[in-house]
């Protein structure tokens, strides 16, 4: 239903029109079990006067994203991410048995999963404190009231979780100055969620490990794939989480530290669902959300844009100039991304193809075959040399230079 509404921060987001037709509908109605009202966050009061109302849970867009990122939270960090975001959910006051009256015929669903356990083992820390029962006015010998207690238990454990994600975020820099020490280059793949990043990846890496699914925020981890271009460079494909267009300000905060992967790329790929009706909004939403990221200028300025699931859209072909159309998951298209790829990996990476003649008893063949991409050697026994083809980078071209001048 579209019906419209009030500020939603306010106790009363319907006016009393309105809210009496809803209320009818609701109550009339057995087969509906809980309501999902289209805003980003609702206050507590209004919360608890609509499930008063009208004998059902209410969701708002926060409540039902947060649910799904928990159903999908498989690392350490990911979890530690949802229980930061959850948190604004836990400062509101507990709900009392009963809080919801239920009208005849309905039955209440369970109490919302993405906080319920967290709430009970608040309620529990509290009654341990007070060695009395949760709902004691004041905690035994402690002058705090239970809502102080409730705060100062919340305060603690946003001040855990953030050390908690501080040190993954430490470690996960650290892994990544490994990999450019190690020079590969990095391509963030993102795009709007279950648009068919993971199956590209799959595609373009040959992994038969990587299992994608047909699901939102199947992925909620930075996950990372090696795979080789044309050219036989390796490069680091990063797998993100997906984008959604109005996604709350508190989880963008919550799991920005797993994007500061995409600013710290030398390549972004933006893949895109052409099937979906929206298609051109979802666009929006991940460019504006890149944009947020605040990476390097001539990061987004040289962003590939792949045209997914064309398989789906009969004779289609992207109007943006560049756009690489393929089927991820049929491998149409394919072999034109890769070359695509591959030049543009090389220009971001700072890369050359150069030919460069060594000695075959001396050690620069060796050390070209480790420090860079050997593509084609020609060996002259005659004159006890060989042309290299490789390609280098800036640096180890420097080193080259260094170790074996002349």
């Amino acid at each position: 239903m579209v019906v419209p509404s009030k500020t939603p921060d306010r106790k009363l987001i319907f006016g009393r029109g309105t809210l009496e037709r809803l209320t009818e509908r609701i109550r009339g109605s057995p087969e509906i079990t809980a309501v999902f009202l289209n805003v980003e966050r609702m206050a507590a009061a209004t919360k608890k006067e609509l499930e008063a109302a009208w004998g059902v849970q209410v969701f708002d867009r926060f409540t039902v994203v947060l649910h799904v990122f928990r159903c999908h939270a498989r690392t350490k960090e990911a979890r530690l991410q949802v229980a930061l975001a959850e948190l604004p959910l836990l400062r509101c006051p507990l709900p009392t048995q009963g809080s919801v009256p239920v009208p005849h015929g309905h039955v209440l669903p369970s109490p919302e999963p993405t906080h319920f356990h967290a709430r009970s083992h608040l309620k529990s820390d509290v009654a341990h404190l007070g060695g009395r029962g949760g709902d004691s006015r004041h905690i035994m010998g402690s002058g705090e009231s239970f809502l102080q207690v409730q705060q100062r238990l919340l305060k603690d454990k946003e001040v855990k979780i953030r050390k908690a994600l501080d040190r993954l975020r430490r470690k996960r820099l650290l892994l990544g100055q490994q990999r450019r020490r190690r020079e590969f280059p990095v391509v963030a793949v993102v795009g709007y969620t279950n648009c068919g990043k993971t199956t590209l990846i799959k595609a373009l890496t040959g992994d038969a490990t990587i299992q994608p699914r047909d699901q939102l925020f199947a992925t909620l981890d930075v996950t990372a794939h090696a795979g080789r271009l044309p050219s036989q460079v390796t490069v680091i494909y990063m797998d993100t989480i997906g984008f959604l267009s109005q996604l709350p300000h508190s989880l963008v905060e919550s799991f920005s530290a797993t994007m500061e992967d995409v600013s710290h790329s030398d390549l972004i790929v933006h893949v895109r669902d052409v099937s979906h009706p929206e298609t051109e909004l979802q666009k929006a939403s991940v460019l504006s959300a890149l944009r947020a990221l605040r990476p390097p200028r001539p990061l987004l300025d040289r962003v590939v844009e792949v045209a997914n699931k064309v398989d789906l859209v009969p004779g289609y072909r992207p109007a943006e100039p560049g756009a690489v159309a393929v089927s991820a998951l049929l491998g149409l298209g394919l072999e034109a991304l890769k070359a695509r790829l591959d030049g543009a990996v090389l220009r971001a990476a700072g890369r050359r193809v150069l030919t460069l003649r060594v000695g075959l008893t001396g050690p620069q063949l060796s050390w070209l075959h480790q420090e860079a991409t050997v593509q084609a050697v020609d060996v002259r026994p005659e004159a006890g040399v060989a042309d290299v083809k490789v390609i280098i980078s800036d640096s180890a071209y420097g080193r080259f230079r260094k170790l074996f001048p002349g």
